[in-house]
C-alpha cells in the first residue's frame, strides 16, 4: 500500500505536465494564427503630408487626415493640397458635429 500512496502525487504531477504542455502548444497556435502576413507599407502618412502642405495648421491637418485615410477601406486621399474632396467618396463623407471631418 505505501507504493500507491506514493504514486498518486507521481500521477498528479504527470498530469500537471501533460496540461501545460497542451496549453503552451494552444498559446503557440493562437499567436501563430493572429500573427499577421506579410507587412504592407502605410502609404496614408505621405498622401496626407502632400494633402495638408499648405495647410495653415498642418500638424493637425496630417492627424486629422490621417484618422480620415485608415477609416476608409480603400485608404483614398484626394491628390494634393487643392484637390476635391469629392475625388474620394469614403473620405468626402466623413462628419463629426454635422461638419465635414477630412481636410
Amino acid at each position: 500500500m505505501a507504493s500507491g500512496r506514493t504514486s498518486t502525487p507521481l500521477l498528479s504531477l504527470l498530469l500537471c505536465l501533460v496540461l501545460l504542455c497542451e496549453v503552451g502548444m494552444l498559446m503557440a497556435q493562437l499567436s501563430a494564427a493572429q500573427a499577421p502576413g506579410p507587412q504592407v507599407p502605410d502609404a496614408c502618412p505621405n498622401k496626407c503630408a502632400k494633402r495638408c502642405s499648405l495647410s495653415w495648421k498642418p500638424k493637425m491637418c496630417n492627424k486629422t487626415c490621417i484618422a480620415c485615410c485608415h477609416r476608409c477601406p480603400d485608404h483614398c486621399v484626394p491628390d494634393g493640397p487643392r484637390a476635391s474632396r469629392d475625388s474620394c467618396h469614403c473620405y468626402s463623407q466623413i462628419k463629426t458635429h454635422n461638419k465635414f471631418k477630412c481636410p
